[in-house]
């Protein structure tokens, strides 16, 4: 470790360095030139030092300083301990930085920095993506001249951030945003979050209450209305209470036929031990669900057309199956115009057991067919109710196929007619036997 050298060292060694020219002048009697050459010589040798010091700090070739002698190996030594102190800071900044990004980017949400005059500093990957910045493009640009929805730029320039402002954006105003602005260090961090989700399950929700509402209020009304005519003192005539007990019944078997599909899409929606799967006989299976279609199919006349690979099992729980294949060939059924043609597929493809309903029927608008799965969704409402369906066969479908580790696909095109499909893995308990 170097240590600063004082000045009465240096005042030493400039006495040392001159004393013999002083001496040696003074036997010649030149004194003063021997000096004057002394000193100018000191001078040439520190600009040279200097040099070598100003040709390392602007080219520096190598991190380690030039040799040194006297006072400037302290000064090259010094200098090259700053360097090192800086350098160990500027990792350890850096470090920071790094961690601080990665935190950043960690975080689920679009995060975007920016100044107060709503210029970009910094923004993470997701905002990329949930914002559709570009960076660096965007860096130094005004967030309200690249985001110019005009809710969003009022609520910038308000500069008011007590409430986050949500935001809806796509083509069809189908992502929303929840965005929320924090002022910090004369900046400002905005945190923009996708509540798509979150939305749609609320409005799932607030449509479930009101449509299991209206499915019990209906056949309520009617048996009340029966009811209301009816006491001990004024029976009506046996031709109308045998209408009035038939209407009755059968409304008493809806609510029936409603509670009972609750329960059960209630009990599915759990997790499922795959550990009581047992083999289940799907052709079999088909069968009594031909036998049951061409029953249901009397009064509308389709053709039905069942390929079955009768070498295909899989594993899975045999009720819930049988559920979600039958919800798939009696909707078929319904919602088909008289006379149409219902093709049911249950084969190998692509190493995997598929099964597939196809009809040619009216099709399905492509704004409908993510929401079909919801409980209660009805493409058309009046007619899904007088063909008596319930509206919950697709969702029970869909979470008995995810508790098979499988997934309902929908492909539909409107005049044409609709595919309803899955397939089976091979991994995670559901297997294929061949006879």
């Amino acid at each position: 470790m170097y240590k600063v050298i004082d000045k009465q060292a240096l005042f030493r060694r400039l006495f040392l360095y001159f004393l013999p020219l002083g001496v040696i002048g003074y036997f010649l009697d030149i004194p003063f030139i021997l000096l004057s050459v002394g000193a100018l010589a000191l001078l040439v040798w520190h600009y040279q030092q200097l040099y070598r010091l100003s040709d390392w700090l602007l080219n520096q070739r190598s991190f380690n300083p030039p040799e040194g002698k006297g006072a400037w190996e302290q000064v090259f030594e010094g200098i090259y301990q700053l360097q090192q102190r800086n350098r160990k800071k500027r990792n350890e900044l850096a470090e920071l930085i790094r961690r601080f990004r990665e935190g950043a980017e960690a975080i689920p949400d679009a995060v975007v920095v920016l100044q107060k005059d709503l210029s970009i500093v910094w923004c993470n990957q997701l905002a990329l993506k949930v914002l559709g910045l570009q960076w660096p493009t965007d860096h130094g640009q005004r967030l309200d001249n690249l985001i110019r929805d005009p809710k969003f730029v009022r609520y910038m320039l308000r500069q008011r951030f007590d409430e986050p402002l949500e935001l809806e954006t796509g083509l069809a105003h189908e992502k929303v945003l929840e965005i929320r602005v924090m002022p910090y260090a004369e900046q400002l961090m905005l945190v923009a979050r996708d509540i798509s989700r979150l939305k749609q399950l609320e409005q799932m929700r607030k449509d479930f209450v009101a449509n299991v509402s209206h499915e019990l209020r209906t056949p309520l009304t009617v048996m009340a209305g029966y009811l209301e005519m009816m006491d001990s003192d004024n029976m009506p005539p046996p031709a109308i209470w045998e209408k009035a007990h038939g209407t009755m019944m059968e409304q008493c078997k809806r609510m029936d036929s409603l509670v009972n599909q609750l329960l059960s899409l209630s009990r599915i929606e759990g997790a499922r031990k795959q550990d009581n799967d047992k083999a289940v006989n799907v052709p079999a299976m088909l069968d009594l669900i031909h036998t049951e279609a061409n029953s249901l199919n009397q009064d509308k006349g389709h053709e039905l057309v069942f390929n079955i690979d009768r070498n295909i099992d899989v594993k899975g729980a045999p009720d819930e199956l049988r559920s979600a294949f039958s919800n798939l060939v009696f909707n078929a059924i319904h919602y088909t115009k008289p006379g149409g043609k219902i093709e049911v597929n249950w084969q190998l493809v692509n190493d995997l057991p598929q099964f597939s309903v196809i009809d040619n029927g009216d099709g399905i608008a492509a704004e409908h067919i993510h929401r079909l799965t919801e409980r209660f969704y009805r493409v058309d409402k009046a007619r899904s109710r007088k063909t008596g369906g319930s509206g919950l066969g697709l969702a029970i479908t869909k979470h008995v196929l995810s508790r098979h580790d499988s997934t309902l696909k929908i492909e539909s095109k409107v005049g044409e007619g609709s595919k309803f499909w899955f397939a089976f893995p091979k991994t995670k308990g559901i297997f294929m036997t061949m006879d």
